[in-house]
């Protein structure tokens, strides 16, 4: 796969010129991965979903904000909208580590973005000190645009990914 005219839609920058593009940050999981890591992990609550790409049958849309409720003994599964990944994973700092906490957090995110502020204050402390586990995937994975139940051809996102995992694997 070629990256020649590729253009990062959602990438911070063009954010910060026009907002995120909506139709970038609704892609849903495969099911054919998330249902690997469902059988591992056991997930109860889908914490950034849509109706038509919901992965659990807990879930939180965006008019509910995930961010704004407890995952309190939940299990939870979260891809966020990577346009905006710094709430998301203070959140599953501040749920993983509240009286009542979730028991488990595991997030979908690009794995290209190790440089950025949010990695850096919210993600590396934790991979240094063993308190959060990442898993860097291999190869890339393929996300369904909103409307469709497959993915195209070159539809894959020209970056790879990693799970962040909170919790006991």
């Amino acid at each position: 796969m070629s990256l020649v005219g590729y253009r990062a839609e959602n990438h911070p920058q063009q954010v910060g010129r026009r907002g995120a593009a909506a139709k970038v940050d609704d892609r849903a999981t495969h099911p054919d991965d998330f249902a690997a890591w469902n059988l591992r992990f056991g997930f109860t609550l889908d914490a950034a979903a849509a109706p038509h790409n919901a992965k659990c049958p807990r879930y939180f849309t965006a008019e509910e904000d995930g961010l704004s409720q407890s995952w309190a003994g939940e299990r939870v599964w979260c891809n966020p909208p990577y346009s905006d990944i710094r709430p998301w994973v203070a959140k599953a700092w501040h749920e993983v580590s509240t009286v009542d906490p979730a028991e488990l957090v595991v997030m979908l995110l690009p794995a290209n973005r190790t440089e950025q502020g949010w990695w850096q204050d919210l993600v590396e402390p934790g991979r240094v000190d063993g308190s959060l586990h990442v898993e860097f995937l291999r190869g890339r994975l393929r996300f369904i645009q909103a409307g469709r139940t497959d993915v195209g051809p070159n539809e894959r996102p020209p970056f790879g990914c990693c799970l962040l995992v909170w919790g006991t694997l």
